[in-house]
């Protein structure tokens, strides 16, 4: 559940409607209408603060302070906050008639709420960047319990790395290095986001993302999400140029099957997926250097493809014998295909000219293959 979805504006409002409630039971007789008005107000407007959505030139001067001074004005800022988005409910609730109290009343914050809020935001903050830090549907996983007992499940997973990483640090400094890849990360999260992906870990200048089955082979999305990232670095060429002196590029892998999925870890949490997939992945995503291709994918993910992208081509590559692996995988090269050019009359002006394919359907139907003649033992695709 994205930030930006609007399920996480509805579940936060309604948390946000409940500690207003609670402040009833606690200070008053009881939960009221206009309590719960007033902790949904103010808690939407501090998450929204908390997420960036306005003032965030001023958070980011914020964070630049050292460690002391920034919780103290961090605090004071969210104080401050509160008391305008209470004053404000308090003038929307009186406007309504909805509080049965004089104007004053109604805009003046009680001194013992005040604090009651910012304990309630501070709480609502930190776990939003815990969810933030390993992830919503990991977060989601390890509060629910999911995987306290490991489970096999089919997943699909996409390995990127950023070329010349190692060169660029060697030339630049290990500083310059981190700041490049932090750019890329935080780049490559809107499209994984828009894919409905999750991003499982990263490892170096790797980045580690997954879907279940399913959800990634629907409308092609782990290879959508492939050529989404690549898109949305090439389109900002001219800002990669000026601050970094080049253009990001990365080499894309994909394969999937049945994982073993399990909660590990004791003084930190995560949920680690374990089996031949993940080596499998890794090693075709090595693969990359060798064939000269920017995006592979295996044969097992392919197959079961209901349809590529439009302007998505794949080239069959052969069989390889992966590092590690007995078996041979079948493997597929992935890129944009090129719109195909037209001669024209010596007399037309210009001589030749690209003449592009007219717009056709957001998939482009592949056609079907039988598990025996793609290579792939049935539904699962683990030994591919």
């Amino acid at each position: 559940m994205s930030y930006g979805s609007p399920a996480f504006w509805i579940t936060m409002a309604a948390v946000s409607a409940g500690f207003g409630a609670l402040h009833g039971v606690l200070f008053h007789d009881g939960p009221t209408l206009v309590g719960t008005i007033y902790g949904t107000c103010v808690g939407v407007l501090m998450i929204a603060y908390e997420r960036g959505l306005f003032l965030a030139a001023y958070s980011r001067r914020l964070r630049q302070l050292p460690t002391l001074a920034y919780f103290a004005a961090a605090e004071i800022s969210m104080a401050i906050l509160i008391v305008v988005a209470m004053s404000a409910t308090g003038v929307l609730v009186w406007a309504l008639g909805i509080a049965d109290k004089p104007f004053l009343d109604a805009v003046t914050p009680k001194l013992h709420t005040i604090p009651f809020a910012l304990a309630v935001s501070a709480l609502i903050v930190s776990v939003l960047r815990v969810r933030d830090l390993i992830g919503s549907e990991t977060f989601a996983s390890l509060v629910l319990g999911r995987y306290h007992r490991p489970v096999s499940e089919e997943r699909v997973f996409l390995f990127l790395d950023l070329v010349g990483s190692t060169a660029y640090a060697e030339r630049h400094g290990d500083l310059a290095a981190q700041e490049l890849l932090k750019a890329v990360f935080a780049a490559i999260a809107e499209p994984v986001r828009r894919h409905r992906g999750q991003v499982d870990d990263y490892i170096g200048d790797q980045v580690i993302i997954s879907w279940p089955l399913a959800r990634g082979i629907e409308r092609a999305r782990c290879v959508a999400c492939v050529f989404a990232i690549r898109h949305i670095l090439n389109r900002d060429r001219a800002r990669w140029l000026t601050r970094f002196g080049l253009v990001p590029e990365l080499r894309a892998a994909l394969h999937g099957g049945s994982v073993v999925t399990a909660e590990v870890g004791v003084d930190r949490h995560k949920i680690a997926y374990f089996g031949d997939v993940m080596n499998a992945t890794a090693r075709l995503e090595g693969l990359c250097r060798e064939t000269g291709r920017g995006v592979l994918i295996s044969d097992a993910v392919l197959a079961r493809l209901p349809a590529l992208p439009d302007g998505v081509e794949a080239e069959a590559l052969g069989a390889y014998r992966l590092r590690g692996r007995s078996e041979t995988m079948a493997v597929h090269a992935l890129a944009e295909a090129r719109a195909p050019v037209t001669a024209v009359s010596p007399g037309h002006r210009g001589g030749a000219v690209a003449d592009r394919k007219p717009a056709g359907p957001d998939y482009a139907a592949r056609p079907k293959r039988s598990p025996a003649a793609a290579g792939v033992p049935g539904k699962s695709a683990a030994s591919a």
